[in-house]
């Protein structure tokens, strides 16, 4: 299955793996990068050295391209940035910040960028800054994930720029892969489906609450971290947001969130931590590995291509 993206980035299929902090690790990144999409990397609040170290491991694990992802907003996230662009990895993803100087250095050796947006105004934006692609971010998703839902972003979005898109938020099979395509993306990428696979270092029992929970079971909130913020709805998600103050600042709302993430994450404990999670949990009924979900989704979406007229 080719599309602009496919063919921008020299992969095999339009299926993207995002950077999910302390879930898209170079286990993962790889996994799905040999399974034939692109995996990004998550550097969140890596050091410098982590960050290399990363990198490194990734290119040890497979020949194919990947990304590296950034929060500009994150301190340190440029120096990091400095490094992927020095390693010359393939492919480049920013979100949260001013990219340009991203583009001209990324363009130099031959590498491509995505910027990750939520709206028309940041989508027009990167657009002017010359980024090669755009993950477009829609209310269905995990964490950040704008107002506009994705069967209205998307479209509105590829009306709007000349470049192609990623679609985000509420993926998880070959029906939204399809559904995604016709709304005018050219790939999507699917975070909380390809956080429930065996390659995924989530915990065993956050995994299995995943599992457990409806599409309905999410909390889209700003008193988690600070913006806008979808996480899975347990009682101790509950009581962690009412107990958030009103007017709490963003930086120490997020300071706050930081051990709770890793609590769901690392630790498997969702009575002491939150678990960042998209709509489309509710369509997660397995565990399968990377290679199987992903031949799924195009097995899927073939048959489904195939059933429509011409």
């Amino acid at each position: 299955m080719h599309t602009k993206i496919t063919k921008l980035f020299n992969i095999e299929y339009p299926i993207l793996l995002p950077g999910m902090s302390l879930i898209s690790v170079p286990k993962l990144v790889a996994a799905v990068s040999n399974a034939g999409g692109l995996g990004i990397l998550a550097s969140g609040t890596m050091s410098q050295k982590e960050a290399l170290d990363a990198i490194r491991e990734v290119k040890s694990l497979t020949d194919k391209p990947f990304g590296f992802g950034a929060s500009l907003m994150i301190p340190g996230a440029k120096e990091n940035v400095a490094l992927a662009l020095e390693e010359e990895v393939p492919v480049i993803n920013f979100s949260l910040g001013k990219g340009d100087w991203i583009v001209e250095k990324t363009h130099t050796y031959g590498g491509k960028v995505i910027a990750t947006v939520v709206n028309e105004r940041h989508a027009l934006a990167a657009n002017r800054y010359g980024v090669d692609a755009l993950l477009v971010t829609g209310h269905e998703a995990a964490a950040h994930g704008g107002d506009v839902t994705s069967l209205v972003l998307i479209p509105r979005l590829a009306d709007i720029v000349d470049i192609p898109i990623v679609a985000a938020g509420g993926f998880g099979d070959g029906r939204g892969l399809m559904a995604a395509l016709a709304l005018g993306a050219d790939a999507i990428a699917m975070g909380t489906r390809f956080a429930s696979t065996q390659e995924s270092p989530v915990h065993g029992n956050t995994k299995q609450a995943i599992l457990d929970r409806s599409i309905s079971d999410t909390i889209y909130t700003t008193k988690f971290d600070g913006m806008p913020c979808r996480i899975m709805e347990t009682r101790h998600a509950i009581e962690y947001i009412q107990q958030t103050p009103d007017d709490a600042d963003m930086f120490s709302t997020a300071l706050r969130a930081g051990p709770a993430i890793m609590s769901a994450i690392v630790d498997g404990d969702l009575d002491k931590g939150v678990q960042l999670i998209g709509q489309v949990q509710g369509l997660v009924e397995d565990l399968p590995t990377v290679e199987e979900l992903v031949q799924r989704v195009i097995t899927q979406a073939q048959a489904i291509r195939s059933t429509l007229p011409n």
